[in-house]
């Protein structure tokens, strides 16, 4: 099945207060990015997806398999060679917040490539924050190599359980 994306992120700024820019009474910025893929192995386009609420347990890890051991949609096996994005926020879909930090990376024969290093983290996701990490070029965020290179590890700090959402976006080739 074709797989498509559009990921959009809009900031926008307001600030009372006369500036370098503007001698009025607001500064006004704005930030945006947009980003389309379309189904194919190449730069700009992914052709495997995975998204889902998890929930790892208090101090404990959920590492993700990310070759041929993830589940689509439709419940078919994903087997992906290259991670493209990926997308954490640290609070269930309806809203609930946590009450704990996730950290991403590391982990036994982990993915790398994403911050650099063997054992690269980030985190904390601190309860109601988000990660975005993408990279649309030919090379992607990091190479995935079955049994070698191919955990991505969710950790959870101590004290409660953790209902979080990813979205991955990866290329089979």
């Amino acid at each position: 099945m074709p797989v498509s994306a559009q990921l959009n992120i809009d900031l926008h700024l307001s600030q009372a207060g006369a500036n370098a820019f503007s001698a009025g009474p607001f500064w006004n910025g704005a930030m945006s990015l947009s980003q389309a893929f379309s189904d194919g192995t190449v730069a700009n386009k992914i052709d495997r997806v995975y998204m889902a609420e998890r929930t790892v347990l208090t101090a404990a890890n959920d590492d993700i398999d990310l070759a041929g051991v993830l589940l689509d949609v439709f419940g078919a096996a994903i087997t992906a060679v290259e991670l493209v994005g990926i997308f954490i926020i640290n609070k269930k879909k309806d809203g609930t917040a946590n009450a704990t930090n996730l950290t991403l990376g590391a982990g036994t024969n982990p993915v790398v490539g994403y911050l650099g290093g063997t054992t690269p983290t980030v985190g904390p996701i601190r309860p109601g924050g988000c990660l975005l990490l993408m990279n649309p070029d030919a090379s992607g965020l990091a190479t995935i190599t079955a049994a070698t290179a191919d955990i991505l590890r969710v950790a959870n700090s101590a004290g409660a359980s953790n209902t979080y959402q990813i979205a991955l976006l990866m290329r089979s080739a």
